[in-house]
């Protein structure tokens, strides 16, 4: 009887009972099945042959079915090979220079937030978005770019000059953050009608140069917002002692707080890469035959001919084994990052 009750007690804080213990194995066990089995069948269906998709379902190779490079074979070298590479180009492209720049702009502006106090005037603010769509208006009209920003600019200039001093109110840095998040907010499709006419006067429809663009400016506040949670993490009595030492702002930066706060970036470049990576609302309205992105190569195969299952796997799958062999090269640190600014220091 005492081994029994053995078996559901509590041997410390740290170590569950053996009970327990067998729970969460069967319940992980059971868990990861679940998570992992959409993937052992994408990769089983792009072994089959057509009539093994038709006639199934078959799950184990050489047991239900004898497995063929059929469809591997034809999106890769054969038919379909030739509206895969391009559009499969397209999504690396797009996807890695959007997500480097997000984070190489979006850290530096996470950081001046954690470490610099802004107090930017709301009136020069709106002031200055009055500008900005004044810019738009005559992009719209069809004015020449280079009078558009000349224009707009001289407009904010004269108007801050002349109404600047009755400006009281100002923001914060947290004001700051919350706006830049709050862009995320709204769903893209309420600003993808404005965006594609945008550039669609400025002839940058159906090139690479709009996705990026596009990419950066939607991925820019959540590397701003989880890089400035990371950054107030680190103490700042690292940087007051090199500060004390001689080193300067930009070397404290690259000496000191980079290298702490890789876990987080690693973790928020994954983050964009992904969400880059997966993208369709907007690379449908910019891109066109020459910038198509695997998404909608995807979408197109399946709507020109139909669920074929055995194509789709595969298509799908050289889609998502590049971001999976990313997340486990870098899992020891993604382990960390996700954590950012869970915990302050």
């Amino acid at each position: 009887m005492a081994a029994f009750s053995d078996f559901f007690k509590h041997k410390s804080i740290n170590k569950p009972s053996p009970f327990g213990m067998m729970f969460s194995y069967i319940s992980l066990g059971f868990w990861a099945l679940v998570v992992l089995f959409p993937l052992y069948w994408l990769v089983v269906t792009s072994l089959k042959l057509p009539i093994d998709v038709n006639m199934g379902p078959f799950y184990i190779p050489f047991v239900d079915f004898h497995p063929s490079l059929h469809a591997w074979k034809y999106v890769l070298v054969g038919d379909l090979s030739r509206d895969t590479f391009r559009p499969y180009a397209n999504t690396v492209i797009v996807a890695l220079v959007s997500a480097t720049l997000a984070l190489l702009l979006g850290t530096a502006a996470s950081y001046a937030l954690t470490r610099f106090h802004y107090k930017p005037k709301l009136g020069a603010i709106l002031l200055f978005l009055l500008a900005l769509v004044l810019a738009v208006v005559m992009t719209m009209l069809g004015v020449a770019w280079q009078l558009t920003i000349a224009s707009s600019l001289a407009v904010f200039l004269i108007l801050l000059q002349v109404l600047g001093k009755r400006f009281t109110r100002s923001l914060s840095n947290d004001d700051i953050a919350f706006w830049l998040i709050s862009q995320r907010m709204l769903p893209p499709v309420a600003v993808v009608i404005p965006i594609y006419i945008f550039f669609q006067r400025l002839n940058l429809l159906d090139t690479r140069l709009a996705l990026i663009i596009t990419y950066l400016a939607v991925n820019l506040p959540i590397v701003v917002w989880l890089m400035r949670d990371y950054f107030q993490s680190i103490p700042l009595e690292l940087e007051e002692m090199a500060s004390i030492d001689g080193a300067s702002r930009y070397r404290i930066f690259l000496s000191i707080v980079l290298p702490l706060s890789v876990p987080g970036l690693v973790a928020t470049y994954l983050f964009v890469l992904v969400f880059a990576w997966n993208e369709y609302l907007l690379a449908l309205f910019l891109s066109g035959a020459h910038t198509q992105t695997l998404p909608l190569t995807i979408a197109a195969q399946n709507a020109t001919r139909g669920p074929q299952w055995w194509y789709m796997s595969v298509l799908i799958l050289i889609m998502i084994i590049p971001v999976i062999a990313i997340a486990i090269v870098l899992e020891r640190y993604i382990a960390r990052g996700l954590l950012v600014g869970a915990v302050k220091g």
